[in-house]
């Protein structure tokens, strides 16, 4: 695959990753479409290989989501602005701690943008904890296997 085509796929996966934050976009979606766009023109087995694996995961990714229970996201304080802190502490933990890192950046990017809000550190601390209960499982568990499919797809173009 030459290289304006795998910009192209690493803009719909990185769209699809912004997507699983916005309510209405289906971010989980574009990433798979991204990596079935990639197997496609690849044809080798790992590309094959690494497209079941995603399938597989991100079907299980919408079981858990669909089996943790509902919450009200405007109930809690939930904002358009939290949910761009929140993704942007997960990618660049991501980033900075390969995989285990999204977990501590999604809930440090939810901390800072209620400390910048609230002001003090408690009651950061408590509004963190309050999404958290409400929104964070379920959202977190799709960018996490949104984001280990984005890494795997990184890992197999690097190293092939």
């Amino acid at each position: 695959m030459d290289l304006p085509q795998l910009l192209l796929v690493g803009l719909v996966m990185l769209l699809g990753l912004l997507g699983v934050l916005v309510p209405g976009v289906p971010g989980t979606l574009l990433v798979w479409a991204g990596l079935l766009w990639w197997a496609m023109h690849e044809r080798t087995s790992l590309a094959w290989s690494l497209l079941v694996a995603a399938t597989a995961l991100l079907l299980v990714v919408q079981v858990v989501k669909w089996l943790l229970p509902p919450r009200r996201l405007r109930g809690v304080g939930v904002t358009r602005r939290m949910a761009v802190y929140a993704g942007t502490g997960a990618l660049l933990g991501f980033c900075l701690v390969p995989v285990v890192g999204a977990v501590p950046g999604f809930m440090g990017g939810i901390y800072l943008c209620e400390r910048h809000r609230l002001g003090t550190h408690g009651e950061a601390v408590t509004s963190l904890r309050t999404v958290m209960r409400a929104v964070g499982t379920s959202v977190l568990v799709e960018l996490f296997a949104c984001l280990l499919v984005a890494g795997a797809w990184v890992g197999a173009v690097v190293g092939a």
